[in-house]
């Protein structure tokens, strides 16, 4: 059985959106009610995000998120969202992956309203199955191409890049491999951190028999199995794990290493390493969001995509979760590398997909269970 964490957030009163006829309205009363959200709800900005919208009657509505995202990650602006428009948002947590299971399960009865999703793949695996409803053009016409489905299904939201983490006492760049692939070498025994469930890494592995074939990506797979990794649940604990010496290396998004570098300081003893050679081991990723075609609430929804591709959103995801936002003219982490100047795999993020061939692959060669 999955379980899902679920969280409602509820804005009671007036709320006046700039489409709104004037009107003289009570103050404000602001409600939540929250079940399980372990992270502390801060604005990210000073002022009321204008949603373009038609006038709204006294009763806003409501959206239902599935969130293939972390709570910790994107509760706070998705609050800021529900306290600005007065919509009362109930959000269920999970995997992507599993997140997106739960959808294809639940078809066209799915109460959801919005997938917002990790990765790609998960997008990809439910507009496979003609759940979603494409978006506007105008709505997304601001991402690049390449980080939306051709058909506009989904539209990207913010990027990630896959790096390998390296603990800086026992290495230096140089000392590393400019192919992903080469990581198989017995020399690496003992000294790698992994985290097979995590859906990140069953991107890559999927990118991987995009661009290599199965039976490359098997025998890759089953090579870094001969070098005994160390097998982590996150990326998070694989870059603690990397500084703290208990392996010398880890594949991870490029993002965890700026929440311990803001914590700990630049004595940090990790750093991230971006593979030069362009192959799966430079994959960039989106998280993204869809509409589902059978959701109750449309114009919620829409709003609710407007929401993130709007400047103060881009803003919390290149200044708090340290992402690379999607939208021109946002000031990024300082010293990281644009995403410009990444030789990134070249792939249409639609190829990202087949989840299902992913953990299947991963079941066979005894990395997942």
């Amino acid at each position: 059985m999955l379980r899902f964490r679920f969280t409602t957030l509820l804005l009671v009163g007036a709320v006046t959106l700039a489409a709104c006829a004037p009107a003289v309205t009570p103050t404000p009363q602001v409600v939540r009610e929250t079940v399980e959200v372990p992270v502390e709800v801060t604005r990210v900005a000073t002022q009321i995000v204008e949603v373009t919208a038609a006038p709204q009657p006294n009763d806003p509505g409501s959206l239902v998120i599935y969130s293939g995202r972390s709570e910790s990650l994107v509760a706070p602006i998705i609050a800021q969202f529900a306290e600005a428009t007065g919509i009362q948002v109930e959000v269920r947590y999970g995997s992507t992956s599993e997140i997106a299971a739960t959808i294809l399960e639940e078809g066209a009865n799915s109460p959801a309203d919005v997938f917002f999703a990790q990765d790609p793949g998960g997008l990809g695996a439910v507009a496979n199955a003609g759940l979603l409803a494409p978006l506007p053009a105008d709505l997304v016409a601001g991402i690049p191409e390449r980080f939306r489905s051709p058909d506009n299904l989904w539209v990207g939201v913010s990027a990630r890049a896959r790096v390998v983490v390296y603990n800086t006492e026992t290495l230096r760049p140089e000392d590393l491999p400019t192919d992903i692939a080469e990581f198989t070498d017995p020399k690496w025994s003992g000294r790698i951190g992994w985290a097979p469930t995590n859906g990140s890494f069953q991107a890559m592995v999927t990118a991987m028999r995009a661009t290599w074939g199965e039976a490359q990506t098997r025998a890759w797979l089953e090579g870094i199995l001969a070098n005994n990794p160390q097998t982590y649940e996150g990326n998070a604990p694989i870059v603690a794990a990397v500084a703290a010496g208990e392996v010398e290396i880890g594949f991870v998004n490029h993002y965890y290493l700026y929440r311990f570098l803001k914590e700990e300081g630049e004595g940090f003893k990790a750093r991230n390493y971006f593979v030069p050679d362009g192959g799966p081991g430079s994959l960039v990723m989106v998280a993204g969001v869809g509409r589902l075609a059978n959701g109750k609430n449309e114009a919620n929804a829409l709003k609710f995509v407007e929401f993130l591709l709007s400047t103060v959103a881009q803003q919390y995801f290149a200044s708090q979760t340290y992402e690379y936002p999607l939208v021109e003219g946002v000031n990024t982490q300082r010293g990281l590398t644009p995403l410009a100047e990444l030789n990134a795999l070249d792939i249409d993020l639609t190829d990202l997909a087949d989840l299902q061939g992913t953990t299947r692959l991963l079941q066979e060669v005894g990395a997942l269970p």
